[in-house]
């Protein structure tokens, strides 16, 4: 099968959408199938990806603006899978429409949630509207600029849009098929879970500990992933705060912490928990089962995320989890209400019952079992497969609505 893939998010970015692109397209070439991978590259000759799409980085963040020009294609695909909404995404689409291939998109990003963080959500739906010829006034426009209900409903309108022109979507979570309710009109929906497989890595767990300045015996909560706003590092920071009360011999190792790193440490020094801290900036993904492993526990304070994938691999390391997003928690994760209180509390339950740690633990490496890289690689080829016979159907359909017409005429 010939598959292409569209991404705003650059290769080798250290975030869910990029690794998952990442795990996907590898997964498919090793299958033995066809995939053209379109993300942003630099302008440079020589990129990994010979459709990388040329791109600007953008000042102060580790983002690439790519320019959608997609004349790499060798042969045209047979299914053109979308996975972000930016200007390679909406690139895509229009190509998938020009051609008339069945789209599948995987929806990773609660854009409706980021849009309070990130003013390029808000840039992003302005092009999208634009390129995508919805024929808003310049009164639709500026109700993007506008907090509250005005621009939530423009971004619902966007994303019924690329919804529209989407033959299959794909849910990462029961969480995220459910979030799809605010849209008016939904496409077949299916909730495949991306799957995790982390290399081993050789780095030991005391060794690990001596390079992150960690006492051997020290209780280790490990948060993994940016530490933006929508990430609450807030929530984190005040809750182990409340976790050194009880356990004063705890450390805090906050891994992927690239942006924003002077604002945590004063959220920490305003906190009293600076001196337990580790920020760590983001490591190769080959080293990720080593900082699992050294851990004791898992905090994930996040509740905008559509997935989670620190969240499976953690578990699949044999690491407890405690979150503050139910929606997430399934029947094998340990949740709590998103305050400081309730989050140290659940924190401070895995830390000093070993019993309640050793069965979070073992039920998250069982649930972990249902993410593995063949059931996904099966579903999605399942998914492509589907959306390749409701776009036959489709066409089907249309000729025979036209050749109706003309009898009747």
């Amino acid at each position: 099968m010939r598959v292409a893939h569209f991404c705003d998010s650059h290769a080798g970015r250290s975030d869910g959408v990029a690794i998952s692109v990442a795990t996907t397209v590898a997964l498919l070439r090793d299958a033995g199938h066809e995939v053209q991978v379109y993300q942003p590259a630099p302008l440079l000759r020589g990129r990994a990806e010979p459709c990388g799409v040329r791109s600007v980085p953008v000042p102060l963040r580790n983002v690439r603006i790519g320019v959608p020009r997609f004349p790499g294609m060798r042969r045209v695909p047979e299914v053109v899978h979308i996975h972000t909404q930016g200007p390679v995404g909406v690139g895509g689409l229009r190509y998938a429409r020009a051609h008339d291939i069945p789209v599948v998109m995987t929806w990773h990003t609660d854009l409706l949630a980021y849009s309070a963080h990130f003013m390029e959500i808000q840039l992003g739906a302005a092009h999208a509207a634009q390129r995508l010829q919805v024929g808003w006034t310049v009164r639709d426009y500026l109700k993007l600029t506008r907090p509250g209900t005005e621009r939530r409903a423009q971004l619902v309108r966007v994303g019924q849009e690329f919804l529209d022109r989407t033959s299959i979507l794909i849910a990462p979570s029961a969480k995220t098929a459910a979030s799809l309710a605010e849209f008016e009109r939904v496409p077949p929906v299916w909730t495949v879970p991306t799957s995790v497989a982390l290399p081993d890595c050789p780095l030991g767990r005391d060794e690990l500990r001596r390079s992150l300045r960690l006492p051997a015996d020290a209780p280790v909560v490990l948060a993994v992933g940016r530490a933006t706003k929508e990430k609450d590092p807030q929530l984190l920071l005040e809750s182990f705060a409340r976790v050194l009360r009880r356990l004063p011999d705890a450390r805090l190792v906050m891994l992927g912490v690239l942006q924003r790193r002077q604002a945590v440490l004063r959220l920490a020094r305003q906190a009293g928990v600076a001196h337990a801290l580790r920020l760590v900036r983001p490591v190769p993904h080959a080293s990720m089962a080593a900082y699992y492993r050294m851990a004791d526990v898992l905090a994930f304070a996040s509740t905008t995320d559509t997935q989670g994938l620190v969240l499976v691999e953690a578990e699949a390391q044999g690491l407890p989890v405690v979150l503050a997003d139910a929606a997430l928690a399934g029947t094998h994760r340990l949740s709590t209400a998103p305050d400081a209180g309730s989050f140290a509390a659940a924190l401070v339950r895995v830390l000093t019952d070993p019993l309640l740690h050793r069965e979070v633990a073992e039920a998250g490496r069982a649930a972990a079992g249902a993410y593995s890289t063949q059931n996904y690689l099966d579903h999605l080829l399942r998914v492509y497969g589907a959306a390749q016979q409701a776009a036959q159907g489709a066409a089907r359909a249309s000729v025979g609505a036209s050749l109706a017409a003309r009898t009747a005429g």
